[in-house]
């Protein structure tokens, strides 16, 4: 995930908005971060993910380019920063991701110490932007982009900590965070799964709020749908296994070139975190490991693994467009709503997103309130949604920050509706997530559409 983003309204009042949300945020990354031993972050498991000493170094880096940019004083000298940089050209020293582990400097106690003194002085910073009744359109842009990376960086560190904890006999020996845990992982019983039609006609994509939003999401822009019909919730593990169990994974009439030869090379014979044991599968994560609940959603799977099930079945992907009018058309009002359920907030009683402290996926039927107007269940959180549409930027837009958004627009699938490691703060009807095909370790699944002329 790579964001920009725009503001269409900022005044002064804002100021407390904002630093209520950096204060907030910073809570959330603590509580992530804290029980995690020295020794664990330092540690780099693949070389998509990074240490999280790093990320908690790289989001505290990017608040300090903003102290910076408004030409703050910054005593930071006790601390090297020259490894923090991700992929930003025009700061001239870049970390390459795979070798981030190579160099565990900062230390943690560095991290930490730089991590208060930043903290403090963006503190100051925003309580002088009050009290001077100096904040601007750009300004308040610039605090909400560093809100929000940090945000995107709470997702990410989960995801890696996962992938590492993953090899131990049991993760939460090594790692206990605030996680609710369940003791049943299979409380749902006989879900009519199904699907739901909807109509097909011109249809508005993108984002048509006046908050916050990424600026991949706009320009609004009109596209033209046939009529469809998508699965009420995603798919299953009970539903994949059935595909594992038939052979879809040694069978190459069902995949994509270039993921089949993914599948020979890496000898996938399954999702990421399943393995067979006994004859019977079982998924390791932060609750250990169990045999897989058939009623989750099944997840950490690639596009290339999400369409070749599609195919298996009958069916295919559907298109983010497709995707988005599930998720947020509503034809009683003839209106978008922002979330499935409407224009209300995300809660723990209608989607299972990072603040829920679950971290894991939720059994299909868990949320009926936040189903959609046309009836599709858990759009938003538990998993990523792979769509069958390439990442390209909308007609008319216009970048609002450089190297973000723009600058990663070739050779990615997108994705919607946040997973269980999402903050609520950054989800929404509209939001684009992009990875490349065979990415996995993200907490990405899918639902299928089946057309209907």
């Amino acid at each position: 995930m790579r964001l920009s983003v725009i503001l269409t309204q900022v005044i002064t009042s804002d100021v407390k908005k904002l630093r209520l949300e950096f204060l907030n945020v910073r809570k959330t990354t603590s509580d992530i971060f804290q029980p995690i031993s020295m020794e664990d972050a330092v540690i780099q498991s693949d070389p998509f993910g990074s240490t999280p000493n790093w990320h908690i170094a790289h989001v505290t880096w990017f608040f300090q380019k903003i102290l910076e940019k408004y030409r703050q004083d910054i005593d930071a000298n006790s601390i090297n920063t020259d490894y923090l940089n991700s992929y930003y050209q025009r700061y001239s020293k870049i970390l390459p991701k795979s070798d981030r582990g190579k160099f565990p400097r900062p230390k943690v106690s560095d991290t930490l110490k730089y991590r208060a003194l930043i903290e403090e002085m963006f503190l100051k910073f925003l309580d002088n932007i009050e009290e001077n009744n100096s904040m601007t359109r750009s300004l308040a842009y610039d605090i909400e982009l560093a809100n929000q990376h940090e945000m995107q960086h709470q997702e990410l560190l989960v995801y890696d900590l996962q992938h590492y904890f993953q090899r131990f006999e049991d993760p939460l020996d090594n790692y206990e965070p605030k996680i609710v845990k369940s003791t049943n992982l299979d409380e749902i019983h006989d879900i009519e799964q199904g699907m739901v039609r909807v109509p097909g006609g011109l249809y508005e994509l993108g984002f048509s709020g006046n908050d916050f939003c990424y600026d991949n999401e706009i320009p609004e822009h009109k596209t033209y749908l046939n009529p469809y019909e998508i699965d009420k919730y995603p798919v299953t593990n009970k539903d994949f296994l059935e595909f594992v169990e038939s052979g879809g994974y040694q069978d190459y009439k069902f995949w994509l070139s270039d993921g089949w030869d993914l599948v020979k090379e890496k000898q996938w014979d399954a999702p990421l975190y399943w393995q067979k044991i006994d004859g019977d599968w079982y998924r390791k994560d932060f609750r250990g490991l169990n045999k897989i609940s058939p009623n989750e959603p099944v997840t950490n799977v690639s596009y290339y693994e999400a369409d070749a099930y599609s195919k298996w079945v009958g069916k295919r992907l559907p298109t983010e467009a497709e995707w988005e009018k599930a998720a947020s058309w509503n034809e009683d009002l003839k209106k978008k709503t922002m979330y499935p359920w409407g224009d209300g907030l995300p809660s723990d009683l209608n989607s299972n997103l990072l603040e829920s402290w679950k971290w894991a996926p939720s059994p299909i039927g868990t949320y009926p309130q936040g189903k959609s107007h046309y009836g599709c269940h858990q759009m938003l959180g538990d998993v990523w949604e792979w769509t069958a549409s390439e990442y390209v930027l909308y007609p008319g837009f216009r970048s609002k920050f450089s190297e973000y958004t723009d600058k990663w627009a070739i050779n990615q699938k997108v994705l919607r509706g946040g997973s269980y490691a999402t903050p609520r703060s950054q989800i929404r009807n509209s939001y684009r997530n992009y990875f490349k095909p065979h990415e996995r370790i993200l907490f990405s699944g899918f639902r299928c559409v089946g057309d209907l002329l």
